[in-house]
């Protein structure tokens, strides 16, 4: 029988009634579902269970619909709520999504489990490509000083389950409303538009990057004196080019702290001393011994390890700044995901003159639009245009404006509350999974952001657990790539873009890796 023939015969994946012979338990011609194999308490799991295998083998492919819920409950006598909340299930693992009057479309495809091999003779093995073949064993991957490449590397290794931190839900990307955006701002566009662009940015999207600045973090800023940049990423990179133009050849960084916010200073000549961070944030006092005159923070959900600036610490900092003329280079890379407290106010918004700005829709819709923004002292300010005009001339102009359009029209908002929700469910699962599997781990910043940090007593290297995981198809960043400072043996782990179930079935493997140590 062929399948995709039967699929393009019937569009809309209907149901149908078939005759009661003996009064046999109820079922559809969809999937061939019958509800008589669910175990009593737990249809909705079962329904759930049998979608996702559906669209993992290909019975149901990206872009094919789901019946409505209606028809599918009176095919199997059941409440509509049980096929809504199986649906739903579906929505929050980013496997379907809801398409208006076109009803629940499968959006995404989860990556199935490889079968058992069957007996007799291997088969021929497949030649790998040759990007592939340069792939190291995990082994080799996870050294204790990775090279420069090492995350271009480690994106490139493939792995069953990725737990890596620092991606979104990228299936929840905003695709129709994008599409909407675009489309309005084709139809205004004049052809003067298709030329070059100002290496400050759309006047546009400088202006809605103010009004959303002003809304969400509480910062009062001049379109004007915003730049765009290709993400955090190039803002680090041109600042750091401005700073070692200017004579500065250090900027203290939080330890623990991001590595790859490190290398990109480091590859501009700066030397980058590291200052400990404890449950209020950073050590101004150590600070203060670095003898830097510039600093890198994260202090709103500092990176990695989620703490939040004290309130004693911001006065100290604010003290460090204005007395020996510091700058602080202020990376705001997931402020907007908070779930369990009060937003943060930015050091922008209480000493401007002292802190540059850095934000980015990285963490918000996509690291591939590649389109960040940087709010400079004025000092700075002229330097920093020059750079990025050197750079590139300035970003692509029409996704700039696209998201100028995204956040005027308040989709952009939308797509943050959308967000907080799904997330706050991923963590919560995260969680569980680590009290689970991981029950000796301490668990460090739940409060906010896309990721969690655990943290370990035993006497091993964190990058031979990391290796463990990923030789057992689970990826993940061990806590000592990010920390110049000797720490105890930790984990960052990504719940934003796995689903929930990889999300548990991860932590499984987590644990079975570590019992192995």
């Amino acid at each position: 029988m062929n399948r995709s023939n039967d699929c393009a015969t019937d569009r809309s994946i209907r149901t149908k009634s078939q005759p009661a012979t003996g009064n046999p338990p109820p079922s559809a011609d969809f999937l061939q579902l019958n509800i008589g194999d669910a175990p009593a308490g737990g249809r909705t799991d079962w329904l759930a269970r049998q979608l996702r295998l559906a669209i993992a083998d290909g019975r149901l492919p990206v872009g094919s619909r789901l019946p409505a819920t209606r028809v599918l409950a009176a095919e199997l006598r059941v409440s509509r709520g049980l096929i809504t909340e199986a649906y739903q299930r579906l929505s929050e693992d980013g496997h379907v999504a809801g398409s208006g009057r076109n009803g629940t479309v499968v959006v995404a495809a989860p990556i199935p489990t490889r079968p058992e091999a069957p007996a007799g003779p291997p088969p021929r093995p497949l030649q790998p490509t040759p990007h592939l073949q340069t792939l190291p064993h995990p082994s080799a991957l996870f050294t204790p000083t990775p090279g420069t490449d090492i995350f271009d590397t480690l994106r490139a290794t493939p792995a069953r389950i990725d737990l890596s931190p620092g991606v979104p839900d990228l299936a929840a990307f905003p695709r129709s409303a994008w599409l909407r955006a675009e489309r309005t701002v084709l139809r205004k566009l004049p052809a003067s538009a298709f030329g070059y662009g100002d290496p400050h940015g759309a006047p546009a999207l400088r202006s809605a990057v103010a009004d959303w600045l002003a809304r969400n973090r509480g910062i009062r800023a001049d379109p004007g004196g915003i730049v765009i940049t290709a993400g955090t990423a190039q803002t680090l990179t041109l600042l750091g080019q401005v700073l070692h133009r200017e004579g500065i050849r250090t900027v203290a960084v939080e330890d623990p702290g991001s590595l790859g916010a490190r290398q990109h200073l480091r590859n501009c000549g700066l030397s980058t001393p590291p200052a400990p961070v404890d449950a209020d944030g950073i050590r101004v006092d150590e600070l203060r011994a670095t003898g830097a005159p510039a600093v890198l923070l994260t202090p709103a959900h500092q990176f990695p390890t989620g703490v939040v600036l004290g309130g004693e610490r911001r006065r100290e900092l604010m003290r460090w700044a204005t007395e020996h003329d510091g700058l602080i280079i202020e990376d705001d890379y997931d402020a907007e995901h908070r779930y369990d407290r009060a937003p943060v106010p930015a050091l922008r918004s209480l000493l401007a003159e002292h802190v540059c700005y850095a934000g980015s829709v990285s963490k918000l819709l996509a690291p591939a639009l590649r389109i960040g923004w940087v709010l400079a002292p004025p000092r700075y300010r002229d330097a920093l245009v020059a750079a990025k005009r050197f750079a590139d001339l300035g970003n692509a102009v029409l996704p700039q404006l696209v998201l100028a359009q995204l956040m005027e029209s308040g989709a952009l908002e939308r797509q943050l509350r959308l967000l907080r929700g799904r997330h706050r469910r991923r963590r919560d699962a995260m969680i569980a999974a680590i009290s689970a599997h991981l029950p000796d781990a301490l668990v460090h910043g739940a409060a906010a952001g896309l990721h969690l940090t655990v943290t370990f007593d035993g006497g091993f290297r964190d990058t031979d657990l990391a290796a463990a995981a990923l030789t057992r198809g689970v990826k993940v960043q061990p806590l000592s790539w990010h920390s110049q400072r000797p720490h105890r043996p930790g984990l960052v782990l990504g719940y934003a873009a796995p689903t929930t179930t990889d999300i548990t079935e991860g932590l499984a493997i987590l644990g079975t890796a570590l019992r192995h140590m």
